[in-house]
């Protein structure tokens, strides 16, 4: 075991310790939640439009997968009591931390890389389409890779989170498809069998690209002119 936190501390300070203005500001703002409330609205348009009255309990179960992936790792955190590398005095002084952020107390496991797998899986299994799922997969990559860079969760953590968090998303998607097989079955369309249409999985890819390209130009920008300072 102490082999194994061993690694898991290597390799976050290696990860860690690459870093630059420009990156602090764009990962600060891409572990951020809120930041991906237009992405989660569209992604709601995609399940109401595709699966029209489904998606009234496909949005509940995912809703209700989400807290539960979010509360357990709040439990874990607590029983677990492994302190964040920002607040471990081990190696707190040695760690790059952003704009002085240090997270709460205890770190294992990673609710954002849980939540994000969770959302990934379900949506993957949900929209069946090839593009949309290499796109889920990869924001939720990214989400989860803050949090390292930020100083917040060694790997470790965040490889937990998306275990549980994929094991949780596909849980979450069979009993979507119980639901309507044993009380929606005449209901369209059937779950197991509707995908998305190609034109939407292109729009969230589009809207995507747009929109972080846009947030990083921006950061890009305001860094040049030393917005941030030195």
């Amino acid at each position: 075991m102490e082999v194994i936190k061993q690694i898991d501390q290597s390799l976050f300070l290696f990860l860690n310790d690459i870093h630059s203005v420009f990156w602090d500001k764009a990962m600060f703002l891409f572990s951020s939640r809120e930041i991906w409330i237009p992405f989660y609205l569209l992604i709601i348009y995609v399940i109401i439009k595709t699966f029209k009255r489904n998606s009234i309990y496909i949005l509940i179960l995912i809703g209700l997968s989400i807290a539960l992936s979010d509360q357990f790792s709040v439990m874990i955190k607590n029983l677990a009591e492994r302190l964040r590398p920002s607040n471990d005095p081990a190696i707190s002084n040695l760690i790059h931390i952003v704009n002085n952020y240090r997270g709460g107390t205890f770190g294992f496991f990673s609710s954002h890389a849980s939540n994000s797998f969770t959302i990934a899986v379900i949506a993957s299994l949900l929209f069946k389409n090839r593009m949309f799922s290499i796109l889920i997969f990869v924001w939720a990559i990214v989400v989860s890779y803050t949090r390292v860079y930020l100083g917040l969760h060694y790997p470790g953590d965040i490889l937990t989170g998306w275990f549980w968090g994929a094991l949780i998303g596909f849980g979450f998607y069979k009993l979507m498809v119980f639901i309507q097989q044993r009380y929606f079955k005449s209901n369209f369309p059937e779950i197991r069998k509707k995908a998305i249409k190609k034109e939407d999985s292109i729009q969230l890819l589009l809207f995507v690209i747009i929109y972080v390209a846009t947030i990083l130009v921006t950061i890009n920008r305001l860094t040049k002119y030393q917005f941030f300072g030195q």
